[in-house]
C-alpha cells in the first residue's frame, strides 16, 4: 500500500465584502475537480439565503454545521436541516428549490457546506429525489484513545461503514475532529479523487510533511491507498482541536459543461436546459404553478408547521431511532 500524495493546497478567496451571504469557495466552474463541480463553505444570516432557483444534471450534498436551513422544492419535498444533518439532492432532469436559513434565537447565522457532484451522462435525466440524513443516523468512530472522532457520512473509516448509499455518483464523506497529539490513517477508494477542507485549527499535518490551516483545501493526486495525519499541537485545548472534512468521489470518464446551476455533456445540452426551464417543460413543468413558501424568509410557525421541523418532534424521532438500536 502507498500513501496518496498532495497535489496542491489552496486558500479560497475571502467572502465578498457587503454580501449578506458569506461564501468561501474551493471548487467552482473555473477549477472543477472530477466529479466535483462546486464546494462552498457558507454563512447565512436570517436576512440571506437562496430563494427559488433551478438545477439540472447534478447532485448536491448539504451539511449543516450551525443553526438550521429550511428547504422545499416544486415536487412537494420540504423540511429543516439542523446541525449534523445532511441532505443529498439529485436534480437529474430538473428541479426548482429554495434553501433559506432558520432564524436562530441568538441572532447568529447558519453555517454549512454545500457540494455539487456531476452525474454520469446516462443518469442526467433521472427523476429528482431527496434523501435526508439525520445526525443520529451517522456512524461515529472514536480512535487513538479518544483523540480522533470520525463521523462516517458515506464510505468506510476505521472498520466502520456508512449505513446507506446516498448518491448516484459514489461518494466518500468523512467529518473528522482531532485533538492535540491525535493521529489517524484513512484508507481511500481506488479510482476516486479526494480533497480535504479544514474547518477549524491550524495544527493539522498531512502525510508527515504538509501543514494545512483553517479554510485551506488540500487536493490529492489520483493514486495512492491512504493518507495520514496528525494534530501537532501539544496542549489539549478546544482552540487546538483540528476539524475537517475529507471528501472523495468516483472519477467520471466525461467532461461536464456547466452554466450556473445547469450541467450537461455538451453546449447543446446547456442550451436545451435553459429553454426547458424558460418554457417549463422536460422536467420543469411544475415551475409555473409552484409558489415557494420560504423564498421570502422562514419564521417559527413555518418550522413547526408545514416544514415539519419542530424541535420536540426531532427529539422524539432521535430517541425512537436510538431506542431501536438497543
Amino acid at each position: 500500500m502507498s500513501v496518496r500524495s498532495i497535489a496542491k493546497v489552496v486558500t479560497p478567496n475571502p467572502p465578498r465584502p457587503g454580501s449578506p451571504v458569506k461564501i468561501r469557495n474551493s471548487i467552482g466552474s473555473s477549477n472543477q475537480f472530477n466529479p466535483f463541480l462546486l464546494f462552498d463553505h457558507f454563512t447565512i444570516p436570517s436576512t440571506g439565503g437562496f430563494p427559488a432557483h433551478p438545477h439540472r444534471g447534478q447532485e448536491t450534498i448539504t451539511l449543516v454545521l450551525k443553526g438550521g436551513v429550511a428547504h422545499e422544492d416544486f415536487t412537494g419535498s420540504k423540511g429543516v436541516l439542523y446541525p449534523g444533518d445532511l441532505q443529498f439532492m439529485t436534480a437529474g432532469k430538473g428541479v426548482v428549490h429554495s434553501e433559506m436559513p432558520v432564524p436562530n434565537e441568538d441572532g447568529s447565522p447558519s453555517v454549512g457546506l454545500q457540494l455539487w457532484v456531476d452525474l454520469p451522462n446516462n443518469m442526467k435525466d433521472v427523476k429528482p429525489r431527496y434523501r435526508d440524513l439525520r445526525e443520529w443516523e451517522i456512524p461515529q468512530v472514536v480512535a487513538d484513545d479518544g483523540k480522533v472522532i470520525v463521523k462516517v457520512i458515506s464510505g468506510k473509516s476505521h472498520g466502520v461503514e456508512s449505513q446507506k448509499e446516498l448518491a448516484y455518483t459514489p461518494i466518500n464523506y468523512y467529518h473528522y475532529k482531532v485533538k492535540a497529539g491525535g493521529k489517524f490513517k484513512q484508507e481511500l477508494s481506488p479510482g476516486f479523487n479526494y480533497f480535504l477542507y479544514v474547518l477549524n485549527g491550524k495544527n493539522l499535518k498531512l502525510n508527515g510533511n504538509t501543514t494545512v490551516d483553517k479554510y485551506q483545501t488540500a487536493f490529492f493526486n489520483e493514486t495512492g491507498d491512504y493518507i495520514t495525519g496528525e494534530n501537532t499541537a501539544t496542549e489539549e485545548t478546544e482552540a487546538n482541536e483540528s476539524e475537517f472534512v475529507l471528501i472523495g468521489g468516483k472519477i467520471l470518464n466525461q467532461k461536464p459543461v456547466q452554466y450556473g446551476p445547469f450541467v450537461a455533456s455538451s453546449k447543446t445540452g446547456i442550451t436545451k436546459a435553459l429553454l426547458d426551464y424558460e418554457l417549463a417543460r422536460n422536467g420543469f413543468e411544475h415551475r409555473v404553478k409552484w409558489n415557494s413558501l420560504i423564498s421570502r424568509g422562514v419564521n417559527k410557525s413555518m418550522v413547526t408547521g408545514p416544514l415539519n421541523g419542530c424541535p420536540k418532534k426531532r427529539a422524539a424521532d432521535k430517541k425512537s431511532y436510538l431506542d431501536s438500536k438497543i
